[in-house]
């Protein structure tokens, strides 16, 4: 089967404890060699779904194929997968080739190639020389690389990561992020990873499923998830958004013209269906969309007057909070300096412009 080939297909795959459902009635496709990622708060399934196809669970209806193959009656340690949990699982009493090894124990290996298999392991994780020390002489970031080494050793065909970076602090976490992804390019297989940590599934996979109640709301590229959601819980959910009320005046081709919520009249791109004259939808643009100045826009953008409130300086940019007359919230605009035409900076109570091209408008339906 090639790398573009549907690899792993779920058909209706729900999952109910009780009166609970867990998952609800999932479809989807992965290819092989894809980095994919479940993405979505705590409760919404990811990590049960995970479960189900580690074999961990069972689902309460639908299938699960790997590789062609069925895998209702199939146990867990006959599967193709392999699994690395949140906390790791490294045995305290075992140094970390032993720990590497651990799954191979059954396997019929001779001492040689054993010994191989685990050397191989630790120069694919970056762990040379470390096949001595015990668990309690590593840093986080190693353990977890053990954590990788131990379920990689098996060979599997599908690597399951139930949020092993959860436990790392934030720049051992970016650091780690960007070595899994270059360990998933060098082996090759099939990566299924479980976060609620949004910037992390954008950083590292080729496609996410936003999940939220059981359900996968929306499976795409990190790009089209950012720029092209599909629900305004989708957008939430994804960076911040400002979002506007707004009725559709008029549809004239692919451009739709709408009086939004304290914008006024604006156009946008109008190719859902949902969009036609008299709807009411909402209006989403991201805050690095906007722009910000002293005087109104000149080159042919929309803008409209508003009130600096505050700022959140965030290193790189500031998140500025504009209120406007007419919108329910202040709109958020990300800019990496904040000064007036003479230099100094906008000062809170300021009269400001901010201003947008139609392309930055994303239209969504009423939830």
């Amino acid at each position: 089967m090639s790398n573009n080939d549907a690899f792993i297909i779920l058909t209706g795959v729900s999952k109910h404890f009780g009166p609970v459902v867990a998952v609800d009635d999932i479809n989807l496709t992965i290819s092989g060699g894809e980095f994919f990622s479940l993405l979505g708060p705590s409760g919404c399934g990811k990590t049960t779904l995970l479960r189900m196809l580690a074999g961990f669970e069972s689902p309460t209806s639908g299938e699960i194929f790997i590789d062609d193959a069925p895998m209702s009656e199939v146990p867990p340690y006959q599967r193709p997968t392999n699994m690395v949990f949140q906390n790791y699982a490294i045995f305290p009493h075992l140094n970390v080739r032993a720990n590497i090894g651990y799954g191979l124990r059954y396997d019929k290996l001779s001492k040689a190639e054993l010994d191989r298999r685990i050397d191989e392991s630790l120069e694919m994780v970056k762990l040379p020389g470390f096949g001595t020390r015990r668990s309690e002489e590593l840093s986080g970031g190693q353990r977890q690389r053990v954590a990788l080494a131990r379920a990689l050793v098996k060979r599997p065909k599908v690597l399951l990561l139930d949020e092993p970076l959860g436990a790392l602090d934030k720049k051992l976490r970016e650091e780690m992020q960007l070595e899994l992804r270059a360990l998933q390019e060098s082996v090759g297989i099939t990566f299924i990873f479980v976060t609620h940590d949004q910037e992390e599934a954008l950083t590292l996979s080729d496609r996410v499923a936003v999940m939220a109640r059981g359900k996968a709301l929306q499976v795409a590229s990190p790009q089209q998830l950012y720029n092209c959601p599909v629900s305004i819980e989708v957008a939430d959910f994804i960076g911040q958004m400002n979002f506007i009320d707004a009725r559709v005046i008029e549809v004239e081709g692919e451009r739709a013209v709408l009086e939004a919520r304290g914008l006024g009249r604006v156009r946008a791109v109008a190719s859902a269906d949902f969009v036609r004259q008299g709807a009411q939808v909402v209006v989403a643009v991201r805050p690095e969309k906007l722009s910000l100045s002293y005087e109104s826009s000149s080159d042919g953008r929309c803008s409209v007057q508003g009130e600096m409130k505050t700022a959140a300086y965030l290193g790189d940019r500031s998140h500025i909070y504009v209120t406007v007359d007419g919108c329910e919230k202040p709109l958020s605009v990300a800019a990496q300096e904040v000064e007036s035409s003479s230099g100094q900076p906008i000062e809170r109570g300021s009269e400001v412009w901010i201003s947008w091209a139609d392309e930055s408008l994303v239209l969504l339906p009423v939830a």
